[in-house]
């Protein structure tokens, strides 16, 4: 009935209606709802759909699909009336949008949106958005890795209690995602009679690479869940990530640049807790500014990581890292300088730059990398891990030996208590 203005003129019962600006507008909108709901389904305007929920006649309302565009950005304050008559009239609101930038579309999710699908709708997306709406509220659990009934995402096993491993580069291209990239695979092989359950964490919103280097797909479900994180779950965290090899749980970076400040420290903090809750080590991949949340991450991480290299940049941006927390009393001490591209062990010459740049930085070098050459570069653009890339390269081995001596230290850590 795609061609009614008023749900209540079709005799078949109306479950749920499509708003938007107009309906033809969305092709294949009106082919998905047809196919789902059949005839039970009506189309309504912007200010017709703030009049119908007002009415009684709404509560028989299902769902309501909100579609927009680009062109409708500059009327975000009706949309949100919207969202919140809806959710007044107890109906549910799957958010359909298409050319919406990050900021309104975060807006949008944070008025009460249960669901967004991106449009041009993905195949069979929008049935699995109204299945998820309708499957009866309640907490479900399965192992972790296990592919999830919509296979969109995973089901977590929870119960845990993660050690948090951040990584920063202090320059840029230092290497920080690549340590935190072959960290986070190094511990999720070590173990071999009980593995442990290892999530890596993208949170550089606007650059962020860890999606390149592990050639994931950037899902639109990670934009949902940084758009929504007050209501999010351990059900709705494991539909935003992707597994890669079958072991290894990947949070990426939004497929679109974000504002750093999308997200809160409050946000931070809960998707730590819910992500130490179902994994033994949560690493974080970190964006290279300090942002207001950093210092949560800071405060939360067992070890945090700040990946330098022997030169000028790297000394000028650790003190003014050092500068910037001792002048807030925040824990400097907790952070542990590695060195990449470190020099070889018959490099007397660098080992002494290295030895004089930390005194003059008053700084200790916890940490020193070999140098992993071209292998780096050749296992990050074909986006595989340098342990299956180049097993023996002298970068890989330093981090295995690293990430056994995390896994050992968590377990003895976990043994005590």
């Amino acid at each position: 009935m795609t061609g009614s203005n008023t749900p209540s003129t079709d005799p078949a019962p109306i479950k749920a209606c499509t708003v938007s600006r107009d309906v033809q507008n969305f092709d294949l909108l009106i082919e998905d709802m047809e196919s789902i709901l059949g005839e039970s389904w009506g189309d309504l305007g912007f200010d017709e759909a703030q009049a119908f929920l007002s009415q009684d006649d709404a509560d028989t309302l299902e769902f309501i699909a909100l579609a927009v565009d680009e062109v409708d950005e500059d009327d975000l304050s009706q949309l949100t009336a919207i969202i919140t008559a809806a959710k007044s009239r107890g109906v549910k609101v799957i958010l359909i949008a298409e050319d919406v930038t990050p900021a309104s579309l975060h807006q949008l999710l944070r008025s009460g949106a249960d669901e967004f699908v991106p449009y041009p709708l993905p195949e069979g997306e929008l049935n699995g958005a109204v299945l998820r709406l309708r499957r009866p509220a309640g907490p479900t659990t399965a192992d972790a890795g296990t592919v999830a009934a919509d296979t969109s995402g995973v089901k977590l096993r929870g119960g845990g209690d993660g050690v948090i491993i951040a990584v920063q580069s202090m320059a840029g291209g230092a290497g920080g995602s690549t340590l935190a990239v072959n960290l986070a695979w190094e511990l999720v092989n070590t173990g071999k009679t009980k593995p442990p359950r290892v999530c890596l964490l993208d949170l550089g919103l606007q650059f962020g690479s860890v999606a390149t280097y592990l050639d994931l797909e950037r899902r639109d479900a990670v934009v949902e869940l940084l758009s929504n994180v007050e209501n999010m779950d351990g059900d709705s965290f494991g539909q935003a990530l992707s597994v890669f090899e079958e072991k290894l749980h990947v949070l990426t970076s939004p497929a679109d640049i974000l504002p750093l400040d999308l997200l809160g420290p409050d946000e931070i903090q809960k998707i730590i807790n819910i992500a130490r809750e179902h994994f033994d080590f949560v690493v974080i991949d970190m964006p290279p500014s300090f942002v207001q949340w950093s210092e949560t991450i800071l405060n939360a991480a067992q070890v945090y990581f700040a990946v330098i290299e022997l030169d000028m940049r790297s000394a000028q941006n650790v003190i003014r890292l050092k500068r910037a927390l001792q002048s807030e009393d925040l824990p400097f001490d907790k952070v542990r300088f590695v060195l990449n591209r470190g020099p070889k062990f018959t490099d007397l010459q660098g080992k002494s730059r290295a030895k004089r740049m930390a005194e003059s930085l008053g700084i200790s070098i916890d940490l020193h990398l070999a140098d992993g050459g071209r292998a780096v570069t050749e296992a990050c653009d074909h986006g595989i891990p340098l342990a299956s890339h180049a097993a023996k390269n002298p970068l890989r081995k330093d981090i295995a030996k690293l990430a056994q001596s995390l896994h050992d230290i968590g377990r003895s850590d976990a043994e005590a208590a």
